[in-house]
């Protein structure tokens, strides 16, 4: 009985512990939380990621999914140098499940440029919730370096996910509880006494 307890004690603290790190085991598409910070990946080179919603959520920064709908600022900021000399392209088109024509499906189109002050900014208007897909190139030399990353507009995804380590630790906590109650009852139950046979 101990060794089964020792092993669930030890699944409820790796639920726990899964729960409280949720940006360190998750990606979306080319993005992807670490060490608070949202960063985009451009083959071997990283971008430091940021987004607001000014009208609706004011500073409040937003990775991944956006929060609702509305003006969305989003700032792409270099953090390898090599990318400020290089032409950086931004397309954000309709998730159709199909990206072989994006001319049609594209919502917004900043063609490519040299940032060398390497922030790239952008900003668009979502008059309604839907999925999207973003699509960062970057032209190093004949060779491009595409990053595409899935996001949801109006969702409410982002506040799910600000909640969803309290949910880990409390889905965690109540397993432990319960199984320490049915242990107990169990203990207290008196052994049935067997009966002469004659």
């Amino acid at each position: 009985m101990n060794g089964r307890r020792c092993r669930l004690g030890v699944f409820v603290l790796l639920i726990g512990v899964a729960g409280l790190l949720p940006g360190l085991v998750s990606a979306h598409g080319g993005l992807a939380l670490a060490k608070d910070q949202c960063k985009l990946s451009l083959g071997p080179y990283w971008m430091h990621f940021t987004g607001y919603q000014p009208d609706s959520e004011g500073s409040k920064e937003f990775c991944e999914d956006i929060p609702d709908i509305g003006r969305t600022v989003v700032a792409l900021d270099a953090t390898d140098d090599v990318l400020r000399a290089m032409p950086i392209e931004v397309r954000l088109v309709k998730d159709t499940g199909d990206l072989s024509n994006l001319e049609p499906i594209t919502i917004l189109h900043m063609p490519p440029k040299v940032y060398s002050a390497g922030s790239v900014t952008f900003e668009y208007v979502f008059d309604k919730p839907g999925k999207f897909v973003g699509i960062i190139t970057a032209m190093n030399g004949k060779e491009a370096i595409v990053s595409q990353f899935p996001f949801s507009v109006g969702s409410g995804g982002s506040t799910f996910m600000k909640y969803l380590p309290f949910l880990g630790i409390l889905v965690a906590g109540g397993m432990l509880y319960w199984y320490s109650t049915v242990s107990r009852a169990k203990k207290a139950e008196p052994a049935t006494e067997k009966t002469p046979s004659a």
